[in-house]
C-alpha cells in the first residue's frame, strides 16, 4: 500500500490535481459529480492516495471482458440495476458484521445529466447505521477528494440538504453532465415496501 500511496499522490501532482481530505475507513461514499468515466480513474487514486480499498457499487455490464477483472482487483462490485436485492443484501450483512466497511456510490447512477440521484446510498446508511461521507471531483479547480462526514438523520429533505449544500460549487470533470441532487423520496420518504432487509 505504502508504493501504491506514492504512486498515486505523484501521479496526481503531475496530472496538477489537488487532492484534499482523508478517505474514512468505515462508512458510505457518496462520488459526485459523475459525468465522466475518468471518475473511476479519480476514485481510485482518491483510494490509492490515501492507502484504502473500499467497495464500488458498478453496472454489471462493464464486467464483460478483460474490464471485469480489472474492475474486481479495483475493488468493484457487479450491480444488476433490474435486480439489485442480493447484492445490497450481502452488502449490508458484511457490513454488521466488519469493523471497517467502505462502500463507494455514484448516487446519480449515469455519467449523463439526470433528474433525480438514486436514494440507494442515503437508504443503506440508514439501515447500517453507517454515515455518508461527500467525495468529490470538481474540473474546474482540478481538486478531487473527502468531503464532510455526516450521519442520516432518517428526514430524507433535510439530509439532502446537506448534501446540496456540499455539492453546489463541484461541477465534476464535464459540468454539463451534472445532475443536481435530490431525490424523488425527499416528498414521501422511503416506503417500507421499498426498504432491502
Amino acid at each position: 500500500m505504502p508504493v501504491r500511496r506514492s504512486v498515486a499522490r505523484g501521479l496526481l501532482k503531475a496530472a496538477r490535481w489537488r487532492l484534499v481530505g482523508d478517505m474514512p475507513d468505515t462508512g458510505i461514499m457518496v462520488g459526485a459529480p459523475h459525468t465522466s468515466a475518468w471518475d473511476w480513474v479519480a476514485m481510485v487514486a482518491i483510494s490509492w492516495a490515501n492507502s484504502r480499498r473500499p467497495q464500488v457499487l458498478i453496472k454489471s455490464s462493464y464486467f464483460n471482458g478483460p474490464a471485469g477483472a480489472v474492475l474486481r482487483h479495483t475493488g468493484g462490485i457487479p450491480l444488476d440495476r433490474d435486480n439489485p436485492g442480493d447484492t445490497i443484501r450481502a452488502l449490508l450483512a458484511q457490513a454488521k458484521k466488519s469493523d471497517s466497511f467502505l462502500l463507494v456510490i455514484a448516487a446519480e447512477g449515469t455519467r449523463s445529466k439526470g433528474e433525480y440521484w438514486k436514494p440507494g446510498f442515503l437508504r443503506i446508511a440508514l439501515q447500517t447505521g453507517l454515515p455518508v461521507t461527500m467525495g468529490f471531483i470538481d474540473g474546474p479547480t482540478r481538486t478531487m477528494g473527502m468531503g464532510p462526514t455526516f450521519t442520516p438523520s432518517g428526514d430524507v429533505a433535510a439530509d439532502m440538504d446537506i448534501v446540496r449544500a456540499f455539492y453546489a460549487d463541484k461541477h465534476g470533470i464535464h459540468p454539463q453532465n451534472r445532475t443536481e441532487p435530490r431525490l424523488r423520496e425527499e416528498l414521501t420518504g422511503f416506503p417500507e415496501s421499498k426498504q432491502v432487509s
